[in-house]
């Protein structure tokens, strides 16, 4: 028989929860949980899906917010609904997130998630959490990720991110803690230069590198490297702006313009998180590149040589050619984040009781 006692005592646990008990993983943890993660993906012992209702923009036409639609211009709404699903040999999981850019004008958070922990045998819930903040920081270590297999220099290089938000926030204290003897600078820029000038105040003298806030592309041709983490409508850089063999991790939407990825494809190295994710979610440049030519990224882009991060074999870039990476967030990095941070919570309240 299987232990049902945890049917009855479903935690719900909000982050002042998680906080008040000490349980937030640190840096540390979180990339050792998604390390995890990522070998369970690539060894088939945890996988999952994801599926989205993108709800159409009649938000605009309630009168009380109409006046504000002309503050979205170069930002797309975003507003849906999205769940992404997995389970591991231990855990299922499933997060919900509700997100509309609107919410920023209420002073809520963009997109907040909520997760479900399950017990994979009988996937009945254990607890239920708050995972907003778990979320950005799982998506962080992404950067860790992929400049710790991409970008190669025998001295510190800079880099550029696009955004000021929780995911850029996020990103800086990932690649702080896995490559800081790497980095030498990093330019910052968004479409608030306010939101990027809190992010410095928030990071004086945390940081082993230098970050500095821009507003213009000019020291994007110096840079190894380039994030973008916005919600943008339009592609936020021209591909002659790049160093020829710049490294760009897209964890927004369709921020890429054309051209990049032409030569990427043509010349270079172009990676997804997970093809198929990337593909049928159709929000993001390179699955947009083929879907506008009535074609698709799931089909055409493993005949192209379009490479996955979740691949069980170890591939290797060409000295100096552009790698381009696109991820969508896998559902099974979010299971063992929250996994783990359940775990600290059990094991620091049954040490305090």
């Amino acid at each position: 028989m299987f232990d049902t006692t945890t049917d009855s005592n479903v935690r719900f646990l909000t982050r002042q929860d998680l906080q008040s008990a000490g349980a937030e993983l640190t840096l540390a943890e979180i990339h050792a949980a998604t390390d995890a993660a990522w070998a369970d993906i690539k060894s088939g012992k945890a996988f999952g899906g994801k599926a989205v209702l993108s709800l159409p923009e009649e938000f605009w036409q309630r009168e009380s917010v109409a006046p504000f639609r002309r503050d979205f211009v170069d930002e797309r709404l975003g507003w849906k609904l999205s769940a992404l699903y997995c389970v591991n040999p231990t855990h299922g999981g499933v997060k919900i997130i509700g997100a509309n850019a609107f919410n920023r004008h209420l002073g809520l958070p963009r997109s907040t998630s909520t997760v479900v922990l399950l017990e994979k045998r009988t996937l009945r819930p254990l607890a239920i959490l708050d995972g907003t903040a778990i979320s950005a920081l799982r998506t962080g270590t992404y950067a860790s990720k992929v400049v710790q297999l991409f970008v190669r220099s025998q001295t510190p290089v800079s880099g550029f991110i696009f955004g000021s938000g929780p995911v850029a926030r996020s990103v800086v204290e990932c690649l702080n803690f896995a490559c800081p003897e790497l980095i030498g600078d990093i330019f910052i820029r968004s479409r608030s230069i306010e939101g990027v000038e809190r992010l410095l105040l928030d990071f004086a003298d945390r940081t082993s590198f230098r970050l500095h806030a821009v507003t213009d592309n000019q020291r994007l041709k110096e840079c190894a490297f380039l994030i973008t983490a916005t919600n943008a409508r339009q592609p936020l850089f021209e591909d002659e702006e790049l160093d020829r063999g710049a490294v760009t991790l897209h964890l927004g939407g369709d921020e890429v313009p054309e051209t990049y990825l032409q030569r990427a494809l043509k010349s270079g190295t172009v990676v997804c998180d997970d093809i198929k994710t990337v593909s049928r979610r159709n929000s993001q440049s390179i699955a947009l590149h083929f879907s506008r030519k009535a074609l698709s990224l799931e089909e055409i882009g493993p005949l192209l040589g379009v490479r996955e991060l979740s691949a069980p074999t170890n591939w290797v870039r060409a000295p100096g050619t552009p790698v381009c990476v696109t991820c969508v967030g896998l559902p099974v990095l979010d299971l063992y984040a929250v996994q783990a941070t359940y775990e600290k919570y059990l094991a620091r309240t049954q040490e305090s009781a």
